[in-house]
């Protein structure tokens, strides 16, 4: 029965099974202020080195509990609490600009939720205003945010996607997300050289020519 259980949890990891659009957190998950998280989470760290045999008494590694802690409260995982969600200031479309526009090698520096280790990759975003366009810096800015949280890379491209379909006022809206997983290339099968490549779209987006459109786009920024 237990070797049944760690296969599933095993499974569960490899299968890179996502339950929700919405990120899994409890109703309390801010109630905590972030410096007792920090102070919990050295705690917990300092116990799985030393259950690793490590001595931390040695200069080098005496802070690293600490260190861990803040960096996945203040750094990895600051797209966790929604107070550092940017606002999606949208203007009203003045100009009538009605084509594609693109923001592609936005950078991805994630987390995998299965297995904490790192996903690394870039971006694109491509979106067809109607009444509403949105400044540059605001795509980069929220998929920093989303990032920043333990994912599964077909939520993340879920997430941003619908942010900017809601701050839009449009469907028309594509997030393409090509990267690599540590937990792919590092345990596992140990692949070095394999991406996965996530793609979320709505409203015009739904035409193959419009697709074809935002591909020839890509090809020719990243060439």
């Amino acid at each position: 029965m237990k070797d049944e259980l760690l296969n599933q949890i095993e499974d569960i990891g490899n299968n890179h099974l996502s339950t929700s659009v919405e990120t899994p957190l409890r109703p309390d998950a801010f109630d905590k202020p972030d410096d007792v998280k920090i102070q919990n989470i050295q705690k917990h760290f300092m116990a799985i080195m030393d259950e690793l045999g490590l001595d931390l008494k040695d200069d080098s590694l005496s802070g690293t509990p600490y260190r861990v802690a803040k960096m996945y409260v203040k750094e990895l995982f600051y797209g966790l609490n929604p107070a550092n969600k940017p606002k999606l200031s949208s203007f009203e479309n003045k100009y009538g600009y009605g084509k594609m526009l693109v923001e592609s090698n936005i950078t991805i520096d994630s987390a995998c939720e299965h297995h904490f280790l790192p996903i690394t990759g870039f971006a694109h975003v491509a979106y067809i205003p109607n009444e509403r366009v949105i400044g540059l810096s605001k795509i980069n800015r929220l998929v920093d945010y989303y990032a920043h949280r333990p994912q599964v890379q077909e939520r993340l491209c879920l997430q941003i996607m619908k942010d900017l379909q809601q701050a839009l006022k449009t469907e028309s809206v594509l997030v393409m997300i090509a990267s690599k997983h540590l937990c792919v290339s590092s345990r596992g099968i140990k692949d070095k050289s394999s991406y996965t490549t996530t793609i979320e779209y709505g409203g015009a987006f739904n035409d193959i020519e419009r697709r074809k459109e935002f591909f020839s786009c890509l090809n020719q920024e990243i060439d």
